[in-house]
This record gives C-alpha cells, structure tokens and sequence, in this order.
C-alpha cells in the first residue's frame, strides 16, 4: 500500500526577514522503501509573497518532520494545489 508524505521546512526570507514555508510531498510503496514521486509544492515568505526557493544563510533552516498524507480525491486535486499556491497579487498581500 502507497503512502503518501508531506515535508514542510521554514527559513527566513531574504527581503523582510519573515518565514519562508517550502514544502514536498513523496510516496513510500512500503514501510521499508525509499521514497519515490518526490514533488516540490513550492516556497513562499508568509509576511511578504516572495517567492524565495532556498534558505541563504548557513544553517537557517528549521526542517519539520514528515507526516502522512491522505490520497488526493479524483476531483482535481493537482488543480486545487495550483490555485493554493499561485504568485498572490498585490491586493492579497494588504
């Protein structure tokens, strides 16, 4: 049986300082397996938007550890995700 993983790690932005989330997301066909189908989800600063893809300073990242997903339904769940993490306009950030 597929299980599916979600892994989450925050960083500091580059512009204002804020926290950056960066997520993936990995299947394991088994407990022993490695992971497989890994996907990035994308990075995004929480306070300003940018859009920032890795942590610069040596040792700012804070990695969460990995916790089990639920299989996405078939109603277009790689839509929704598109649309969750899609560039925000200028009016969503004020």
């Amino acid at each position: 049986m597929k299980t599916r993983y979600l892994h989450l790690s925050a960083f500091s932005c580059d512009k204002c300082q804020g926290p950056v989330i960066s997520g993936s997301t990995g299947i394991r066909e088994n407990e022993i397996s490695k992971e497989i189908d890994i996907r990035e989800v994308g990075a995004i600063c929480l306070s300003c938007g940018h859009r920032q893809s890795k942590a610069t300073a040596p040792g700012g990242t804070r990695d969460l550890a990995p916790f089990q997903w639920d299989a996405p339904s078939s109603t277009g769940a790689e839509q929704t995700a598109s649309a969750h993490f899609g560039t925000p306009t200028r009016a969503e950030l004020h």
